[in-house]
């Protein structure tokens, strides 16, 4: 797969956005998402990644919007979107503009999915299904925290793009995968300075988040205990998961990613207002990062 993902990791560059916001479903707000998107690219940003159960219909308007930016969806529920209908469009997109679209597909969450089942069998059948409709493995990458989803990102996908992880994670997932596979990281950003105001915005945010086991067992097996993850997140787990303070502060945690193995980290902005587009805070961000 080394051969296929050099060309990836190349597109995506170091640092992509992720936003839920970006795929909303608002008519109204169409020409504002391209606009953002078409900033976004300007300031160096390599992706984006739309957040939330998400699909290659919500990524064309953002391909059309922009010239090269990578768009991904973070994640796409093998659940709710029949493997046939996902490689199809897929094939469409790679026509009108190859290398643009990169697939992340993810098993959800229990809570979450009706029926819900053996998601790690479910994942391998999926990916055969995608293999038998003409998808190539180089075109996907996987929601993988646990070891057998990361094997599964190294050999049936181009990689691996965990979320609501820690560098801790990052190397373990690193050293699992391999050099070859992409390593991308989504990472929570508060543009903050103030620890109190800060830590109660990634608190109100990642609340529903610490409602889901496999967060939650992920977090334990990284050594946090069954106090870090009620509550809404002890102080520890806000401080590990989210970064806040100055800029420099924010840059090097950042960087600690990169330093663990990460090729590319998908940034999230969190504010107290999550459906707006915060595009003075990417213009921010952009402008930390280099």
């Amino acid at each position: 797969m080394s051969d296929e993902t050099a060309p990836l990791k190349e597109s995506v560059g170091r640092y992509g956005v992720w936003s839920a916001a970006l795929r909303a479903d608002d008519p109204v707000r169409a020409a504002e998402r391209a606009e953002a998107v078409a900033e976004l690219e300007r300031l160096g940003f390599g992706a984006v990644w739309l957040g939330g159960n998400t699909s290659a219909q919500d990524a064309a308007p953002l391909i059309e919007a922009s010239e090269s930016i990578v768009v991904g969806t973070s994640i796409q529920s093998i659940w709710e979107h029949p493997a046939s209908e996902t490689a199809a469009r897929f094939a469409e997109l790679e026509v009108a503009r190859p290398g643009r679209f990169l697939l992340g597909l993810g098993v959800s969450h229990g809570p979450r999915v009706q029926g819900y089942s053996r998601p790690y069998s479910t994942m391998v059948g999926y990916l055969d299904d995608l293999d038998r409709a003409g998808m190539r493995a180089g075109h996907r990458v996987l929601a993988a925290l646990g070891p057998k989803m990361l094997e599964l990102s190294r050999d049936r996908a181009a990689g691996a793009i965990p979320y609501l992880v820690t560098p801790e994670h990052t190397a373990q997932a690193r050293e699992r995968l391999g050099a070859g596979p992409l390593l991308a990281p989504e990472f929570k950003v508060v543009l903050d300075s103030d620890p109190s105001r800060a830590r109660a915005t990634a608190r109100a945010y990642l609340g529903r988040y610490l409602e889901l086991p496999n967060y939650t067992k992920n977090f334990l097996a990284l050594g946090f205990t069954d106090a870090d993850v009620t509550g809404g997140g002890s102080d520890r787990l806000i401080d590990a998961v989210f970064a806040w303070g100055d800029e420099s502060t924010i840059r090097a945690r950042i960087d600690a990613f990169h330093d663990a193995g990460a090729d590319h980290v998908a940034l999230q902005l969190v504010e107290d207002d999550m459906t707006a587009l915060p595009r003075e805070g990417w213009r921010r961000l952009a402008s930390l990062l280099t």
